[in-house]
């Protein structure tokens, strides 16, 4: 063998080592329509090495569609964070099932990236925190508008003062849900602040960059719709942050399709819609 060769070979073995190889838990839309293609555009640094679910349909064809060698269950999701075979999990199971995904993961040394909402209390994103630093692992919520170019360019707008001092904060998300939906389900963690409002919480946490002191909210529900005997149909908040700034917001699983937030400062005003 030359020594080109070896050198070669011994680059290709680094190269695959930088990569995170990752297992997808949890088949559903988000997985299949943006999680397990966007690996085509992570090729550099990301390896999709394992599927989980307990779909046998979906796991051979979503593993045949993207050449994963490796599928699970969920019964033996502890067999996948032992194999030695993924560094990472991304968590696309519903809200209800995250934070015992997460603590598994942490526990067994393996890193989280997990579907927003984080879950669905406090007493549980702080079990999940708690497991990922007692173990020494990164844990990140794959809330995508952190990065999303128009909403970067909005934070970059405010912190340059052309609207003035922001005061006032107001957004509106909402959309028709098809009955059977699980974001219906109150026992997988349904509902739509959970779905739709934790994008106007966080966008009025980033753009005040400040946390909310008091909330308050109602809650509405059309009693005859069947979609919502489980969950509400829709939410109002208000939050009121520090320096006086309020913020409003309302979202829907029984209204037609919105995606609105506008920030009015002492000078001027900044919307986005679509946000």
């Amino acid at each position: 063998m030359s020594p080109n060769k070896t050198n070669q070979d011994h680059q290709t073995h680094k190269d695959a080592k930088k990569k995170v190889r990752y297992a997808v838990v949890g088949l559903g839309f988000i997985s299949q329509d943006a999680v397990l293609p966007a690996f085509v555009n992570a090729k550099s640094n990301s390896e999709l090495r394992a599927l989980v679910t307990n779909d046998p349909v979906k796991a051979r064809k979503l593993g045949r569609t993207y050449n994963v060698p490796h599928t699970y269950t969920y019964e033996n999701f502890d067999l996948c964070l032992k194999s030695g075979e993924i560094d990472a999990v991304y968590i696309a199971l519903p809200n209800a099932m995250h934070r015992a995904y997460a603590v598994a993961a942490a526990n067994a040394g393996i890193h989280v990236l997990c579907e927003k909402p984080m879950a669905l209390d406090e007493v549980e994103c702080h079990a999940m925190m708690g497991a990922a630093n007692d173990n020494g692992v990164k844990m990140m919520i794959a809330y995508r508008l952190h990065f999303d170019s128009a909403n970067l360019r909005a934070i970059e707008t405010l912190r340059s003062g052309k609207i003035g001092k922001p005061r006032l904060f107001t957004s509106t998300f909402s959309q028709q849900v098809t009955p059977g939906n699980i974001r219906l389900d109150r026992d997988l963690g349904g509902g739509p602040v959970w779905d739709l409002g934790v994008y106007c919480i966080n966008a009025a946490r980033y753009l005040f960059q400040a946390e909310p002191q008091e909330v308050f909210a109602f809650a509405a529900t059309n009693n005859n719709d069947e979609r919502f005997r489980e969950v509400e149909e829709s939410v109002t908040a208000a939050l009121r942050f520090s320096d006086d700034r309020l913020a409003t917001f309302s979202c829907s699983f029984g209204a037609a399709d919105a995606s609105t937030y506008q920030v009015v400062g002492t000078k001027g005003y900044l919307r986005a819609d679509p946000a």
